[in-house]
Protein backbone atom coordinates (compact mmCIF):
# COMPACT_ATOMS: atom_id res chain seq x y z
CA UNK A 1 0.00 0.00 0.00
CA UNK A 2 0.98 3.25 -1.07
CA UNK A 3 1.47 6.21 1.51
CA UNK A 4 -0.67 9.40 1.13
CA UNK A 5 1.87 11.98 0.02
CA UNK A 6 1.76 15.26 1.88
CA UNK A 7 2.99 18.58 3.13
CA UNK A 8 4.49 19.14 6.95
CA UNK A 9 4.76 21.92 8.54
CA UNK A 10 5.34 22.91 12.23
CA UNK A 11 5.17 26.09 13.95
CA UNK A 12 5.46 27.67 17.30
CA UNK A 13 3.97 30.45 19.32
CA UNK A 14 5.03 31.09 22.56
CA UNK A 15 5.09 27.33 24.09
CA UNK A 16 2.42 26.32 21.72
CA UNK A 17 3.52 23.80 18.99
CA UNK A 18 1.64 22.68 16.23
CA UNK A 19 1.93 19.98 13.51
CA UNK A 20 0.62 19.84 10.58
CA UNK A 21 -0.03 17.35 7.52
CA UNK A 22 -2.16 18.62 4.72
CA UNK A 23 -2.74 16.19 1.93
CA UNK A 24 -4.65 16.55 -1.90
CA UNK A 25 -8.24 16.38 -0.58
CA UNK A 26 -11.64 17.73 0.00
CA UNK A 27 -10.90 20.57 2.52
CA UNK A 28 -11.69 18.05 5.83
CA UNK A 29 -10.55 19.49 8.63
CA UNK A 30 -8.96 17.04 11.76
CA UNK A 31 -7.48 17.07 15.14
CA UNK A 32 -5.70 13.92 15.86
CA UNK A 33 -5.55 14.87 19.34
CA UNK A 34 -7.24 12.46 21.67
CA UNK A 35 -8.20 15.62 23.66
CA UNK A 36 -10.19 17.35 21.27
CA UNK A 37 -12.47 20.09 22.15
CA UNK A 38 -15.49 21.76 20.90
CA UNK A 39 -13.87 25.01 20.62
CA UNK A 40 -11.57 23.42 17.86
CA UNK A 41 -14.38 25.07 15.88
CA UNK A 42 -13.30 28.87 16.74
CA UNK A 43 -9.83 27.71 16.29
CA UNK A 44 -9.91 26.56 12.80
CA UNK A 45 -12.10 29.39 11.57
CA UNK A 46 -8.65 31.88 12.76
CA UNK A 47 -6.64 29.27 11.32
CA UNK A 48 -7.79 29.24 7.65
CA UNK A 49 -6.38 32.61 6.77
CA UNK A 50 -3.64 31.49 4.66
CA UNK A 51 -5.67 28.58 2.28
CA UNK A 52 -8.22 31.48 1.79
CA UNK A 53 -5.49 33.91 0.79
CA UNK A 54 -4.20 31.78 -1.51
CA UNK A 55 -8.02 30.45 -2.02
CA UNK A 56 -7.04 26.14 -1.97
CA UNK A 57 -10.12 25.81 0.87
CA UNK A 58 -11.68 22.68 -0.96
CA UNK A 59 -7.91 21.69 -2.47
CA UNK A 60 -6.14 20.49 1.15
CA UNK A 61 -7.02 17.75 3.52
CA UNK A 62 -5.62 18.91 6.86
CA UNK A 63 -5.02 16.95 9.72
CA UNK A 64 -3.54 19.00 12.75
CA UNK A 65 -1.72 18.54 16.73
CA UNK A 66 -1.50 21.15 18.99
CA UNK A 67 0.49 21.26 22.41
CA UNK A 68 0.96 23.76 25.15
CA UNK A 69 0.12 27.36 25.55
CA UNK A 70 -3.29 29.17 25.72
CA UNK A 71 -6.21 29.60 23.16
CA UNK A 72 -4.59 32.50 20.82
CA UNK A 73 -1.15 31.29 20.73
CA UNK A 74 -2.25 27.93 19.97
CA UNK A 75 -4.41 29.58 16.84
CA UNK A 76 -0.77 31.67 16.07
CA UNK A 77 1.00 28.43 16.40
CA UNK A 78 -1.41 26.42 13.94
CA UNK A 79 -1.69 29.07 11.63
CA UNK A 80 2.39 29.80 11.17
CA UNK A 81 2.53 25.49 10.78
CA UNK A 82 -0.50 25.72 8.24
CA UNK A 83 1.21 28.13 6.10
CA UNK A 84 4.44 26.50 5.73
CA UNK A 85 2.80 23.32 5.22
CA UNK A 86 1.28 25.24 2.20
CA UNK A 87 4.29 27.50 0.95
CA UNK A 88 6.00 24.04 -0.13
CA UNK A 89 3.13 23.15 -2.31
CA UNK A 90 4.41 25.95 -4.41
CA UNK A 91 6.78 28.51 -5.29
CA UNK A 92 3.74 31.14 -5.97
CA UNK A 93 2.33 30.36 -3.18
CA UNK A 94 4.92 31.25 -1.02
CA UNK A 95 6.01 34.39 -2.15
CA UNK A 96 2.14 35.27 -1.17
CA UNK A 97 2.41 34.38 2.46
CA UNK A 98 5.53 36.10 2.54
CA UNK A 99 4.26 39.36 1.45
CA UNK A 100 1.42 38.88 3.82
CA UNK A 101 3.76 38.24 6.46
CA UNK A 102 2.19 34.65 7.46
CA UNK A 103 5.48 33.01 7.27
CA UNK A 104 7.59 34.32 10.03
CA UNK A 105 7.63 33.26 13.42
CA UNK A 106 6.38 35.72 16.44
CA UNK A 107 9.81 35.35 18.71
CA UNK A 108 8.42 37.18 21.79
CA UNK A 109 8.73 34.56 24.81
CA UNK A 110 7.43 34.67 28.80
CA UNK A 111 11.14 36.77 30.44
CA UNK A 112 11.61 34.08 33.48
CA UNK A 113 11.69 35.28 36.96
CA UNK A 114 14.65 36.50 38.89
CA UNK A 115 15.78 35.66 42.39
CA UNK A 116 15.19 38.73 45.06
CA UNK A 117 12.01 39.75 42.67
CA UNK A 118 8.21 39.19 42.41
CA UNK A 119 7.98 38.35 38.94
CA UNK A 120 10.52 39.21 35.62
CA UNK A 121 10.96 42.76 36.49
CA UNK A 122 9.12 43.66 39.60
CA UNK A 123 10.70 44.74 42.19
CA UNK A 124 9.23 44.61 46.48
CA UNK A 125 8.31 48.08 47.47
CA UNK A 126 11.26 50.21 48.83
CA UNK A 127 10.57 51.85 51.79
CA UNK A 128 13.38 54.76 53.26
CA UNK A 129 12.47 53.35 57.09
Amino acid sequence: MKEKEYYFGTGRRKSAVAQVRIFKGTGKILNIAKNAEEKDAKLIDEVTEPLKMVSMESKFDITYIVKGGGFSSQAEALRLALSRAISKSGEEIEKTLKKANLLSRDPREKERKKPGLRGARRAPQWAKR
